[in-house]
């Protein structure tokens, strides 16, 4: 076969198996599978980790735990020697330099042997300082969900991926139609999640909320409305506060949210900043699109249980204006350092390099035009700061505006769709079962060549979360 058909097989792969087979065998047909065996690359010192790697290996095949542990101490982090460097991951089609896949593999083999051996110069105290602090400075990764109004259903692709290679981590931020989905993530168990991911029930589910609301009204509109888009919440999100749903499942959901007022800040809520404030209504507010849909007050469990209204002076937008991945956030609340995006913002799309492909001059010249057109919006805006003062309106929405251009929309990893336009009158509109499908697997399709990407750059922190998780450590 040709390199054209190898491709071929692989966008029009029905499994990640099929996919994975196809991709696998582009790798050896155009010689990239080569380039995986040999060490050598100016992209990142291979000679200081195939040493590390030899070193490890001794240490282990003599036994020598003490030495290892030692060794391990000198620190655990994910661009040693560079090998985090994207470069590195855009060459081959599936995997990376199998010298730092087996480095990874060798450091996380070590991990679980020192968590359990019981050796007479490692006592236990010594063993879990070890674990806590290589966790704490390892640092943690996180999946944000851009805001989306129906490509929501992108997500549910990505995440659909995601949970069926257990490679989702367990914090979680989402703006708009991502809240809603990392809102279903953080409130269902993993049986549940099986069930809630098949996109035939999450089908069947929405569609059954439809019928019911059809008989409130014969003729329905092109845009949902606010009372459907409550229903299909209500429906597939339990009500539950941010901190009921972290002590069910464990997972750190975080939901942005922008003020409707001027001089006021966006907010980012989870169980650690707003435990008791109830996560239906920050996905109701997280998704008033403003100017389509009325802003929202947000609700809480006062201490008896009783719902009350939360900042009751306070209402809130669409999360997307002012923070639609909150990277800078998230790092100060989790030490996160490592960002997946699932980014479907219909206005960023067609301006969103996908991590995976190699950067070309257009692709250099667009970032440069970008960052130009950023500056001299700000620019005029300083300028026209007084004039504006005295039309509250138009200065509302120039504070929109800049509020959105000066954001940072990607993270390490960027699984975005193919496709670089998207009618916008289709993104607040009901959609047929048949585009909800597509939808789908589309967001399963784009997350395919990023799994294993994924897989390598997150193992040794999945691994110290785990082990410290069994070692009744975890921060």
């Amino acid at each position: 076969m040709t390199l054209r058909k190898y491709e071929k097989a692989m966008s029009q792969a029905e499994t990640y198996e099929d996919w994975q087979q196809a991709a696998r065998a582009h790798d050896d047909k155009s010689g990239r599978a080569n380039w995986k065996r040999k060490d050598q690359s100016s992209a990142y010192d291979y000679v200081s980790i195939r040493h590390r790697l030899d070193r490890l290996r001794s240490l282990r095949a003599r036994h020598d735990y003490p030495g290892l542990l030692f060794t391990l101490n000198e620190g655990i982090h994910g661009n040693v020697g560079g090998m985090g460097r994207s470069q590195l991951y855009q060459v081959a089609r599936f995997g990376t330099k199998q010298v730092i896949e087996d480095y990874i593999d060798e450091i996380t083999d070590s991990l679980r042997l020192l968590a359990t051996v019981q050796h007479d110069e490692i006592s236990e105290e010594e063993r879990l300082d070890f674990f806590r602090r290589a966790n704490h400075c390892f640092g943690r990764s996180a999946m944000m969900m851009s805001g989306s109004g129906m490509l929501l259903y992108f997500h549910v692709g990505v995440v659909k991926a995601l949970l069926e290679h257990d490679l989702l981590p367990n914090i979680l931020s989402g703006s708009s139609g991502g809240s809603f989905v990392g809102s279903i993530l953080a409130t269902h168990s993993e049986k549940e999640l099986q069930k809630l991911f098949d996109p035939n029930y999450l089908v069947n589910q929405i569609e059954l909320e439809k019928q019911r609301l059809s008989m409130l009204h014969r003729i329905r509109p092109q845009i949902l409305q606010v009372h459907e888009i409550q229903g299909i919440i209500e429906r597939l999100v339990p009500d539950m506060t941010f901190q009921e749903a972290f002590a069910k499942t464990g997972i750190h959901m975080n939901v942005s949210i922008a003020p409707a007022e001027t001089h006021q800040t966006s907010r980012l809520l989870n169980a650690t900043t707003t435990p008791n404030v109830l996560i239906r209504q920050a996905i109701m507010a997280s998704a008033a699109v403003p100017g389509v849909y009325p802003p929202v007050t947000l609700m809480a469990r006062d201490k008896y249980g009783d719902k009350k209204e939360y900042l009751p002076s306070r209402k809130w937008v669409d999360g997307a204006i002012s923070d639609d991945l909150p990277a800078k956030r998230l790092a100060r609340l989790y030490g996160v350092n490592h960002y997946i995006v699932s980014q479907t913002n219909p206005h960023i799309i067609p301006f969103v390099r996908d991590s995976g492909r190699r950067n070309t001059r257009v692709d250099i010249v667009k970032i440069a035009a970008t960052r130009t057109a950023r500056e001299w919006l700000n620019a005029s805006a300083e300028i026209m700061q007084k004039p504006l003062q005295k039309r509250p309106m138009l200065n509302q929405w120039t504070n929109t505006i800049l509020a959105v251009v000066n954001q940072d929309y990607v993270g390490d990893i960027n699984i975005i769709p193919p496709f670089r336009f998207f009618n916008p009158s289709r993104l607040l509109a009901h959609l047929t079962e048949e585009e909800i499908f597509n939808l789908i697997k589309t967001g399963e399709r784009s997350t395919w060549p990023k799994l294993e990407v994924i897989r390598i750059q997150t193992g040794i922190g999945r691994t110290l979360q785990e082990l410290c998780g069994d070692l009744g450590i975890l921060e």
